[in-house]
């Protein structure tokens, strides 16, 4: 299972080329408190822009490759979070060897947004099919609309469904063969 946990923070208002929109603030909260990741633009007409995010899935190593970015790409990490420091939950114990991975992270190279995580102790991992595009809005039902069609002649890896972190979030493999999460922020 491939995480994207962000949460949607509606606070900050600004007049753009004359146009009333507004930003909400896209926040992890972890261990260290709220942060800011990234943002999302909400029109002044109420229509909003939906983000498409690469998703890089590593086997382990992606602390590793976190410094690596940092290093060769001059990223700036905005969040970082391992499996050890998720919720527990008592019907699925957490491994021993899986709490040091990362189950979600985002840096930021130059005006892009990255994330990363690893694989689950045990799943398969494939050099080649670690990049996924992560799918952002805040509307359950357009969530839906965009799970089901990318569905259709595809493979759903999870099924659309509430989880801790968002009130649908799924994932799926389209008929062309590209990995697809779709996540839904707000209240759930």
């Amino acid at each position: 299972m491939n995480l994207c946990i962000v949460n949607l923070y509606n606070d900050i208002e600004y007049a753009w080329l004359g146009t009333h929109h507004t930003i909400a603030n896209i926040c992890s909260y972890g261990y260290n408190g709220l942060e800011v990741i990234g943002n999302l633009h909400i029109k002044g007409d109420g229509t909003m822009s939906v983000k498409l995010i690469p998703y890089l899935v590593m086997n382990g190593n992606a602390k590793e490759a976190i410094e690596f970015y940092k290093n060769a790409l001059n990223a700036e990490v905005g969040f970082v979070q391992t499996f050890g420091e998720m919720p527990d939950n008592p019907d699925y114990p957490l491994p021993e060897d899986a709490k040091q991975r990362i189950s979600h992270a985002t840096i930021k190279v130059g005006e892009t947004e990255l994330m990363l995580s690893d694989t689950f102790p045990g799943q398969p991992h494939q050099s080649g099919n670690q990049v996924t595009i992560c799918i952002s809005t805040n509307d359950a039902e357009q969530s839906k609309a965009m799970f089901d069609e990318l569905s259709n002649g595809g493979t759903v890896t999870m099924p659309l469904q509430e989880t801790f972190f968002s009130p649908a979030y799924g994932g799926v493999i389209d008929k062309y063969g590209v990995s697809f999460q779709v996540y839904t922020h707000g209240e759930h």
